[in-house]
């Protein structure tokens, strides 16, 4: 109950002091900038959702961490400063977990090639990680910050259930994890059931929704139909300046893997779709409180997360749950696009360093 007080609040919070329309604050509104760590396993989705975020204002990018998913770790945290540096910001970023939360290597997957970046030469970061553990930085960051700072999970949940492991009491001052994880109501893409991001690590994301945190989802099922880019919007995106470029680019490899898969013509980017609910509520039409499971044992339900409806009387079970997840369960998916594009190219999006 105390988690879905504090997710109702928080969303209640963003909804008062974010974005109206668009994105932008509102004409004689002044919104507070909020403060905002970024966890990625930085593939060509996950470098368009950084630019995203260097490029909203209402967000302060405190750090960047780094764990291996789509890519190995150090390729990750190298695409994460090319994308960081071509947005405009120096932001730091931090490496984190090469493997899985009960320490077996992490695999590196990747639909968007062997770089995670389209394989078309485009990662050449001027700056290097930082020294400092990224586990380390998110505790040291929450600590100095307590109340105050969002975590924006766009890859597996490891460095996370390993900062909640290592300081429980200071992640619990975390103020909202946003998590782009699980399949929300719909299919798959690692199985029928189980989304990439939750199947690559599914104990360490058990270990972040079984935790005392408020946590907003934001599922596969909001990444398909009109929210899906056309070869036409990629287009447009390569023909709007440097940055639509690179991310374009970045996508080449994900285009043929979806045209060989059934899906030609359009592509889910559902890491950006995840930062924009991060950056901007207006965005986010319909959310559910759930109580949000996640399967561990081998079998062919392995990286599952069952969502238990707030509200919703089940046949054969009792509804005594805790209420752990806000599950976003309905966007603007059409208008998804030509807010990205707006948010990368316009100058007064911007965001300095």
């Amino acid at each position: 109950m105390r988690r879905h007080m504090i997710a109702l609040a928080g969303a209640l919070l963003l909804a008062l002091t974010l974005c109206l329309g668009a994105g932008l604050p509102a004409a004689g509104a002044e919104a507070s900038v909020r403060k905002v760590i970024i966890d990625t396993d930085t593939g060509a989705d996950d470098a368009s959702a950084l630019i995203l975020a260097v490029r909203s204002p209402e967000i302060e990018i405190l750090g960047v961490t780094v764990l291996a998913g789509n890519v190995e770790l150090e390729q990750g945290a190298k695409n994460a400063l090319a994308a960081l540096e071509l947005a405009g910001s120096d932001a730091p970023v931090y490496m984190g977990s090469k493997e899985r939360y009960d320490g077996q290597a992490i695999d590196a997957f990747s639909v968007f090639g062997q770089d995670g970046m389209g394989d078309c030469d485009l990662i050449h970061p001027q700056g290097q990680a930082q020294a400092q553990n990224a586990v380390d930085f998110i505790l040291e960051t929450v600590r100095a910050n307590p109340g105050e700072v969002e975590i924006v999970m766009l890859g597996p949940a490891t460095n996370i259930a390993k900062a909640m492991d290592a300081d429980p009491e200071t992640m619990k001052q975390v103020k909202m994890i946003w998590s782009m994880g699980t399949a929300g109501l719909g299919p798959g893409n690692a199985s029928p059931v189980s989304e990439f991001n939750v199947y690559l690590d599914a104990p360490a994301y058990r270990r972040m929704l079984d935790f005392d945190a408020p946590i907003t989802v934001v599922g596969l099922d909001m990444c398909g139909g009109d929210a899906m880019w056309s070869d036409a919007q990629f287009e447009t995106l390569a023909a709007s300046g440097d940055i639509g470029s690179f991310v374009a680019d970045s996508f080449g490899s994900i285009r043929k893997y979806y045209a060989n898969n059934g899906s030609e013509g359009f592509v889910s980017n559902c890491d950006s779709v995840a930062m924009m609910c991060a950056v901007c509520p207006d965005f986010v039409s319909a959310t559910l409180q759930c109580h949000g499971s996640c399967q561990t044992d081998p079998s062919e339900t392995y990286g599952q997360v069952i969502f238990y409806r707030e509200g919703f009387t089940y046949d054969m079970m009792s509804s005594d749950f805790d209420y752990n997840v806000t599950l976003v369960s309905e966007v603007d998916a059409a208008g998804y696009f030509d807010r990205y594009l707006d948010r990368i190219t316009e100058p007064a999006n911007a965001r300095e360093g």
